[in-house]
């Protein structure tokens, strides 16, 4: 059923944008008649009287109905009209709200979070199933409410004592994407061992991705192979994923072939993607080509992901003329280079020891091509000026991010304290660490450790140590054994051996060891 609502879909947007022009204006006059009113709540006592819609009840169709909800910015407006269409008064059409009506006004309500709303009025009628509870449960997922998706799953399989296809497949897919595949895994196995619910494709895909996910590839390779249905094309490709993401690219080929031998789920453009990135992560260009022209000879359209994965391929081997020339082939068939391919080349320039290079091609990329850079292209620069102890050009950049309204990532600022520590720069640390917040970002623990252990090795800096361990437990952070360790190391060193002695039995009370030995 999952497969024939999707198919369900595009008909009926397809014979919306047919509607002609005249009910086009219907459905308009019907919006601005409604944001006039401004229905607050379709419940709500100081609501007009409904029947100020009644002239519009000749027009009532399915299709008109969903386009005046999805038409709506306001789900209380759509309610307010969903409410009117579902008794009309005149009711010339014999008009009913379908199973349609249902999921327009349900997927309005779930977008604007109003999942209270939607449960509600989908119980008032008798219209809370397996299916629509699947979307509920989705929804909630899709936010990171998993606590709620469970709510609704277990409320769902208690009504329908078990037989919940659709809510089954959504909650496994809330939990794997949500990285609880052992909890997916338990309900998958109370699914199998029950036999009340038999799983779907759908069911036995999700179940793979999970198992991919987590790197249990044997468990996913045994699903795949002992599947009580057909798999489809999206099977075929999560399993030949997760085989080409553990390198096991002969075992990704045998799939392939398996896929050659069917008719209806023959390898596609994501399947040879999936192959080319596999042998571009163990740096096996020559593979990665061939299955690039496999591809192709196939009649298949490379698509700008294709080309940006193998163009990534080149770089991670430092060959950068050969990424350059495949991004000429990818602009020759009609695809446009993106701040994504360009980042990579940045990265096969550093990676071949050419970063003159590679800043002058940041630099084109901005001024002469005007193109916008990423945090993902800055972080390639800045890692490289730590890389060449350069910590200030590294700063420059992170400052620079502020301007394009990129947030700096707090990986960047740890790798040029360390640097800096590394260059006996510990003072010029605490400043940049007191102006993370300026520039967007939120020092952590890393952040912490290392300018504070970067000071301990300075004698007779003990004060500003504290001052800066004062502040980081204010922001909610806890020192572990290293950091102890570092503290009692520099009270010693400073001769101030009662705060070492106290600083030793707290590391104690709170159950670390020390990391090193001390001059006790």
């Amino acid at each position: 059923m999952t497969v024939a609502m999707a198919m369900a879909s595009p008909n009926i947007r397809r014979s919306l944008s047919e509607i002609p022009s005249q009910i086009l204006a219907t459905i308009s006059s019907i919006t601005s008649l409604l944001q006039i009113l401004n229905p607050q709540h379709p419940n709500h006592p100081l609501n007009p009287n409904p029947s100020i819609l009644n002239h519009f009840s000749p027009h009532i169709n399915r299709h008109f109905v969903i386009r005046v909800i999805q038409n709506q910015q306001n789900p209380y407006h759509a309610l307010f009209f969903f409410n009117w269409a579902s008794n009309p008064n005149p009711n010339p059409t014999n008009y009913s709200h379908t199973h349609f009506s249902y999921i327009a006004i349900t997927d309005l309500l779930i977008s604007r979070n109003l999942f209270s709303l939607a449960t509600e009025l989908l119980e008032s009628n008798n219209k809370l199933s397996d299916f629509m509870v699947g979307r509920l449960i989705k929804a909630h997922g899709d936010l990171g409410h998993i606590r709620w998706a469970l709510h609704l799953f277990d409320r769902v399989r208690t009504r329908y004592s078990g037989r919940c296809l659709f809510s089954y497949n959504a909650i496994l897919g809330v939990l794997v994407r949500g990285n609880r595949v052992d909890l997916a895994e338990i309900f998958f196995d109370e699914m199998m061992s029950q036999g009340i619910v038999k799983p779907d494709v759908s069911t036995c895909t999700v179940m793979i991705k999970g198992f991919c996910k987590i790197g249990m590839i044997e468990k996913a390779q045994k699903l795949f192979d002992e599947m009580p249905v057909r798999p489809n094309l999206l099977t075929y490709n999560t399993i030949v994923n997760g085989l080409c993401k553990k390198g096991l690219m002969e075992a990704a080929l045998e799939v392939v072939e398996r896929m050659k031998e069917t008719q209806d789920c023959l390898p596609d453009t994501v399947t040879y993607t999936i192959l080319i990135d596999g042998y571009c992560k163990i740096k096996d260009l020559e593979d990665a080509q061939k299955c690039f022209d496999v591809m192709v000879s196939r009649n298949l359209e490379p698509n700008e992901l294709t080309y940006n994965t193998l163009i990534n391929g080149f770089c991670v081997c430092g060959d950068v003329d050969g990424a350059k020339r495949m991004m000429t082939k990818m602009r020759l068939n009609g695809l446009k280079d993106t701040i994504t391919t360009h980042t990579s080349l940045l990265r096969g320039y550093c990676i071949a020891g050419r970063s003159d290079e590679a800043f002058q091609h940041f630099k084109d990329l901005i001024g002469r091509r005007g193109m916008k850079p990423d945090a993902k292209s800055y972080q390639v620069l800045v890692n490289e000026f730590c890389k060449l102890h350069k910590p200030y050009d590294a700063i420059d950049l992170l400052r620079e991010m502020k301007g394009y309204g990129i947030r700096p990532p707090v990986s960047s600022f740890n790798k040029v304290f360390r640097v800096l520590v590394e260059l006996d720069q510990a003072d010029r640390a605490t400043v940049v660490l007191n102006q993370m917040a300026q520039m967007g970002c939120k020092p952590n623990f890393l952040s912490y450790n290392a300018v504070i252990c970067g000071i301990v090795r300075s004698k007779g800096r003990m004060k500003v140590v504290e001052g800066l361990l004062k502040e980081m437990v204010r922001n909610g952070l806890e020192p572990d054994a290293t950091m102890y360790s570092c503290l009692v190391q520099g009270y010693w060193d400073d001769g101030n051996e009662e705060m070492a002695k106290q600083v030793s039995q707290e590391m104690m009370d709170k159950g670390f060891v020390l990391k090193k030995l001390v001059n006790v």
